[in-house]
């Protein structure tokens, strides 16, 4: 039985997916907190990693109806979110900066340690095929 590079490694190449879009979509609401009427935007990072294990998994949603909405994929195209604000700046802005920034800060450490894991899971496998 071959060893495919998903089973390897597993749901952590999605995670990393995941991360870099949540990352896109934080930058934008802080690139956006003093444009009027901007709502504050995120993705639901669990249901993004639960759609990426089902597919991984060979369960697939199917939509049974025209009108609903795809499921994004395993790609990480996990739906947008708005944001419900603390407190709403009064020209409607919904971005909190210091929320946004922690928000980002903690993803960009979660990318980096699923990084660091994809990495030492790639030195195994270089190191079982060598005979190390």
């Amino acid at each position: 039985m071959a060893i495919t590079f998903d089973k390897a490694l597993g749901i952590h190449e999605h995670a990393l997916n995941a991360r870099v879009k949540r990352a896109e979509v934080l930058a934008n609401n802080l690139v956006n907190a003093d444009t009027p009427g901007y709502k504050a935007r995120d993705v639901d990072f669990q249901s993004m990693l639960n759609q990426a294990q089902s597919s991984t998994q060979g369960v697939e949603m199917t939509r049974s109806h025209a009108g609903h909405l795809d499921s994004g994929g395993p790609d990480g195209g996990g739906e947008l979110l708005y944001r419900i604000p603390h407190q709403p700046s009064i020209d409607g802005n919904t971005v909190d900066t210091q929320q946004e920034q922690s928000r980002f800060m903690r993803n960009a450490m979660d990318y980096q340690a699923s990084f660091e894991f994809l990495n030492s899971k790639f030195s195994g496998l270089k190191k079982a095929i060598t005979g190390q």
